[in-house]
């Protein structure tokens, strides 16, 4: 039983980890599904994680600071369609620049309000997205198996959570079941086909953009205000680039993103586990070597086991209309 336990919180710390891999990697398919190529998810993140701890410590409500977090993250996600889309500016540039920006104006501005190195001030409970007991949680918890499962790992996580996975399947029927989909990824393999069509490029890519900022803003206010209670400095800590990962590991489907992003949040919490734990012939494993462990995981899984990832054909390549 209480190896059950162990493994139970293990992958209770998976999904907890594996969110905003979840959101990033939903925000980026939608993304570059359209043909716009988005490095600058880890900036997105980390600015709304911002906003979200900034405005949630300002008025006392978590909703607040999720409102603000979508709204910086898609005012830069237009910044990005408005170089790359609009003036057809290459998109890598553009999605790195997003991520600098974000890294320094976040410590600038929270030095200058705040003068706590960078941070926003610790957030009450009240400011958060507490844990949702689930009905009959408590009440199953003595079950054999079947309560410590519904206990630990379905119950008791914010409502974050449960939206992040809940996006999986609606996502997979936005992109495969809607003619907003369809489009979507025409315009991904084949804009001159979709302008021909009568429909704009520039629009639907815009839109895939948007649907991107959104997503990017509920990564970093579940960061800010679900698994933390406030902005530190540079949180994201690479999130962003290990959901580019992910989407690349899924071949650009929704459904496969979700088990990447799950890989790589177990990879993420076998690694908090095991700092401090010596390990057989081995001994004391260094807490540096265990927290790069997932990143050089990601290298490994992405150069020796996914096979030719195809992205799509007009992804990264400014769309010009033939006259």
């Amino acid at each position: 039983m209480d190896f059950l336990i162990t493994l139970l919180q293990l992958f209770d710390s998976t999904i907890r980890l594996s969110v905003p891999l979840l959101l990033a990697c939903l925000a980026g398919l939608y993304s570059e599904r359209s043909g716009i190529f988005d490095i600058g998810l880890e900036g997105k993140m980390l600015a709304g994680a911002f906003a979200a701890g900034t405005v949630a410590a300002w008025y006392g409500s978590a909703w607040a600071g999720l409102l603000a977090a979508v709204l910086v993250s898609v005012a830069l996600g237009l910044v990005h369609g408005f170089a790359s889309i609009t003036h057809r500016g290459n998109q890598i540039v553009s999605g790195v620049a997003i991520n600098f920006i974000a890294a320094g104006t976040t410590v600038i501005l929270g030095q200058a309000w705040f003068s706590q190195g960078g941070r926003t001030p610790s957030l009450p409970n009240t400011a958060r997205f507490n844990p949702i007991n689930l009905p009959g949680a408590e009440a199953m918890r003595g079950v054999p198996i079947i309560g410590p499962i519904y206990y630990e790992l379905i119950s008791g996580h914010s409502i974050l959570v449960y939206l992040a996975f809940l996006l999986v399947p609606f996502t997979w029927w936005v992109l495969y079941r809607t003619r907003f989909g369809l489009r979507l990824r025409a315009v991904g393999e084949n804009p001159a086909a979709v302008d021909t069509a009568g429909v704009s490029v520039p629009w639907l890519r815009y839109r895939a953009v948007i649907c991107c900022g959104v997503l990017c803003g509920v990564a970093g206010a579940y960061l800010a205000t679900a698994q933390g209670a406030g902005f530190v400095k540079d949180m994201t800590a690479g999130k962003g680039y290990i959901a580019l990962a992910a989407l690349i590991f899924a071949k650009w489907r929704p459904v496969q993103a979700m088990f990447a992003c799950l890989l790589f949040g177990f990879l993420d919490a076998v690694a908090i586990r095991m700092q401090g734990h010596p390990m057989p012939l081995i001994g004391e494993v260094p807490v540096q070597l265990m927290q790069a462990l997932p990143y050089i995981l990601t290298i490994v899984l992405l150069a020796g086991f996914i096979g030719k990832a195809i992205p799509p054909k007009a992804g990264g390549v400014a769309y010009v209309k033939e006259r």
